[in-house]
């Protein structure tokens, strides 16, 4: 067993002497400046502690006067309905323009908030009416009836979406509405809560609204054919109307129509968690479609986003 060299071995009659103390019972030296040396320590150690901690203490109030950073204001919830002032602006629009039969529908796809102005019955809904024919097949893939990959025409199924919908190619519309069914595109068009006969192609642009607004709901489609079909509705044959008249950083989706003397278009418009359906729907009675119509629709979708999306929200 070793023996610490200062510390006397216990024996009979030999009392025990703590270690560092001579026999004569007087401190030792050395380890008295080496008892002081570790008191200094600990005392710097707290000295540091407490000002590590009143320094964080400092640093996490703003000084008096200081200027404190804000964040841009971006709205907590989807913006529930447009304000009062919309009215005003789209009426004087609509009385600017009243040479055209004009019909507006706007709708949050969050639910209510839905709004009509001008003409309120039905128009010939042109190629709008392929977002319908588009979902009402995407709907029998979906229960099995059919396929993507399905022969159609010179093509298979997929690429006929993409064309009625991206070039709005007529020849496609008609091979995808001859393969859902008028019967079928007609029942399907009544479950959305929608009146429509493929052989008159009427509709209110309300219904359109309604159709818009659960396809970008997810009422409609799974989650990815539902992607697949907004893609389709961006960066198309015509972006003239809608997507020329809204303002940068809002996200469109659309499908435009034009027959005889009528000028339409129908979108989604999705901006920081906000997303409106806006259609509008024109009529020239004195014959074929004209620049007039299109330009009230740029007006029209101008008054629309500074309604919806203020620049104090956006940040524009």
């Amino acid at each position: 067993m070793s023996v610490h060299p200062m510390v006397p071995t216990p024996g009979r009659g030999a009392p025990l002497q703590p270690p560092g103390r001579p026999s004569n019972g007087k401190p030792a030296p050395g380890r008295n400046r080496g008892h002081r040396r570790l008191l200094w320590l600990a005392l710097a150690v707290v000295l540091v502690i407490v000002g590590t901690i009143t320094l964080a203490v400092v640093r996490s109030e703003p000084l008096t006067g200081a200027v404190v950073p804000t964040q841009p204001a971006v709205p907590a919830a989807p913006v529930a309905a447009a304000p009062p002032s919309l009215q005003d602006s789209v009426d004087d629009i609509l009385s600017d323009a009243a040479e055209y039969r004009i019909g507006l529908a706007l709708a949050d796809v969050s639910g209510g908030a839905e709004r009509t102005f001008g003409d309120q019955d039905t128009f010939t809904a042109a190629s709008t009416a392929k977002i319908l024919t588009a979902a009402a097949y995407y709907h029998l893939v979906e229960n099995g009836q059919a396929g993507l990959e399905d022969p159609m025409g010179d093509y298979d199924a997929a690429f006929q979406l993409k064309a009625m919908v991206n070039d709005s190619n007529n020849d496609s519309w008609l091979l995808l509405m001859d393969a859902v069914g008028y019967p079928q595109l007609i029942a399907y068009a009544g479950s959305i809560g929608v009146t429509y006969d493929p052989e008159e192609n009427l509709l209110t642009a309300a219904d359109m609204a309604l159709i818009l607004k659960k396809l970008y709901a997810g009422e409609l489609l799974d989650k990815d054919n539902t992607a697949q079909l907004l893609s389709y509705m961006q960066d198309t044959n015509n972006e003239d109307l809608i997507p020329a008249g809204s303002r940068s950083g809002v996200d469109v989706y659309h499908k435009y129509g034009e027959v005889s003397g009528e000028l339409h278009d129908a979108a989604l418009l999705s901006y920081r968690g906000s997303t409106f359906a806006l259609v509008i729907y024109t009529e020239n009675p004195d014959g074929g479609a004209d620049e007039g119509q299109a330009e009230v629709i740029r007006d029209l979708t101008r008054a629309v986003e500074d309604a919806l999306f203020p620049v104090g929200v956006a940040g524009k």
